[in-house]
Order: structure tokens, then C-alpha cells, then sequence
């Protein structure tokens, strides 16, 4: 379950990291309070997984989750780059995680 709160985790992660370009430098009140609400969420969700899973494990994990699927989500919604080199980057991420979870 721990695993599964982790992930959860890192989605609102990667919520609150696309919130933040909606908020327009928190200027906007209503993506700012939804932002503001799913970094708690985020956080909150972290340490629990953090009672059963190693710290620099969830906190990599937390972070690697967060990282690429910002980057997918900017891709889809704001149509950043899909160069190459940096899908083969965010692919190296993916594979540290899946390292990560299959050495715990």
C-alpha cells in the first residue's frame, strides 16, 4: 500500500507543478488555492508512505514521478519539446525508479 500512496504522491506532484503555471505567479486565487492545496496533499501522502518505505527511496521516487510527469504534462498541455535527447533523458529517470523499486 505504501507503493501505491507514493505514487499517489507523486501525482499531485505533478498537479501542483502544472498548478503553478496556472497561477500566474499566484495572482489567480483559484488555481492558486488548488496548487496550494495539492503540494498538502502531495506532502502529506510522502510521509505517509515514508512509515514503511526508506527515505531516499520514497523521496526519489516522489521527486522522479513528480519530474516526468510534469514533463509528459508539459508536452500534452503546453507543447513543449519532444527532442530526442530529452525523451531519452526522462527515459533514464524511469529507469532509476523502476531500479529504485526493484532493489527495495
Amino acid at each position: 500500500m505504501s507503493w501505491f500512496i507514493l505514487l499517489l504522491a507523486g501525482l499531485f506532484e505533478v498537479g501542483w507543478a502544472v498548478g503553478l503555471k496556472y497561477t500566474d505567479g499566484f495572482t489567480r486565487p483559484l488555481p492558486t488555492l488548488l496548487t496550494v492545496g495539492a503540494m498538502i496533499v502531495s506532502l502529506a501522502l510522502l510521509g505517509l508512505a515514508m512509515k514503511e518505505l526508506p527515505l531516499g527511496t520514497a523521496y526519489a521516487i516522489w521527486t522522479g514521478v513528480g519530474a516526468v510527469g510534469t514533463v509528459i504534462a508539459g508536452i500534452i498541455l503546453f507543447g513543449e519539446s519532444m527532442a530526442l535527447l530529452r525523451l531519452l533523458s526522462v527515459g533514464l529517470i524511469v529507469a532509476g525508479l523502476l531500479g529504485l523499486k526493484l532493489s527495495h
